[in-house]
């Protein structure tokens, strides 16, 4: 397991900088690889480095299959653009014009980036934050349009592919399990979403760019003049900027906790409010808006945690044998797919 110390930030940070000697270093987020390989190389840690008058910093290590210095270099780009475009978000540091580093660090190999500590991070959601979210995301899809930013990087909300909000996969997988009547329910299922997806066919084919891509994961915060801010480009990448909008906006509404204790009821609230936000500054054309009607449809009808991860999920009725919840569970999803 990496472990990090006061003398390996500062060593680090004496090519970003000039900063001053760390006070103190806190971890803040960990990825333990060596779980499942104790002879893993791989990382992924996040440190907060204090000081006695600087303001705080993040240090990110990477050491990742799929994440390459070209990809950190081109994320770590992206933000510093948005930032200086006017978008809040932390300072990027460089070090001799890059923003991405090797280092060798107690026997790990891993890419380094340095950016300012966001205060005030925002882990409960109600209808003004997102709002405000909206429109930020719409002023960075209008940047990021305008500049033709482009990141080579897989994006978790691309509806064309494995994303974060549904899963169409699993379900096709499950197939087998359904026959007679429940099969041919399936089949129309299958069948409806070919012919959904048919009409969002057009997004596929359009251009994407640069998104920040995970924007409503406590990766928000708060300025003290109430502006809402982003950090961690972690899950940048190119997408479609509708798709991005419409699929950002359902997990901020279906996934983020409410502030004030306020319940499910609140998912509408905080949907409308989102994209109230982004389309007065970015408004969807009348195509997009017909799109909208089928993408929402599509995601809600095999939400991922409905189809996977719930106790009572279909994939865990199948896998249970519980045929008369899976039954259940098809019908829900016939009636969902009925626009």
């Amino acid at each position: 397991m990496l472990v990090i110390d006061r003398s390996d930030i500062d060593r680090i940070l004496k090519d970003f900088g000039p900063f001053e000697k760390t006070k103190y270093v806190s971890e803040l987020q960990r990825d333990h690889y060596e779980k499942n390989d104790p002879a893993s190389k791989e990382v992924r840690l996040v440190v907060k480095a204090g000081f006695a008058s600087d303001r705080p910093l993040v240090i990110r290590f990477k050491n990742e299959i799929d994440v390459t210095a070209e990809i950190l270099e081109s994320q770590c780009r992206f933000a510093d653009e948005l930032r200086k475009s006017g978008i809040t978000t932390p300072r990027q540091y460089q070090s001799n014009g890059a923003f991405a580093r090797w280092y060798d660090v107690n026997a790990y190999r891993v890419l380094v980036t340095v950016e300012e500590f966001a205060e005030n991070e925002i882990t409960a959601v109600d209808v003004a934050i997102a709002e405000k979210t909206g429109e930020l995301l719409a002023k960075m899809h209008c940047i990021s349009e305008k500049n033709d930013f482009h990141v080579s990087n897989a994006v978790m909300f691309d509806p064309f592919a494995a994303n974060d909000l549904f899963d169409i996969d699993l379900f096709l997988s499950l197939a087998p399990a359904f026959s007679d009547a429940s099969r041919e329910l399936f089949d129309r299922i299958v069948r409806k979403y070919g012919a959904y997806m048919e009409v969002l066919s057009p997004l596929k084919r359009q251009p994407r760019y640069a998104v920040q891509g995970d924007i409503s994961c406590c990766n928000l915060y708060q300025t003290r003049s109430g502006e809402v801010g982003v950090f961690d480009f972690n899950r940048c990448g190119d997408n479609n900027l509708f798709c991005d909008a419409v699929m950002q906006a359902i997990y901020e509404a279906r996934l983020m906790d409410y502030q004030d204790d306020a319940g499910d009821e609140i998912r509408p609230d905080i949907l409308a409010s989102f994209l109230k936000g982004y389309r007065s500054i970015r408004d969807f054309s009348e195509e997009q808006q017909n799109y909208y009607l089928y993408l929402y449809t599509v995601i809600n009808a095999f939400w991922r945690s409905d189809i996977r991860w719930r106790k009572d999920s279909l994939n865990n009725a199948v896998k249970s044998g519980n045929t008369q919840r899976a039954q259940a569970w098809l019908e829900t999803i016939w009636q969902r797919l009925t626009i």
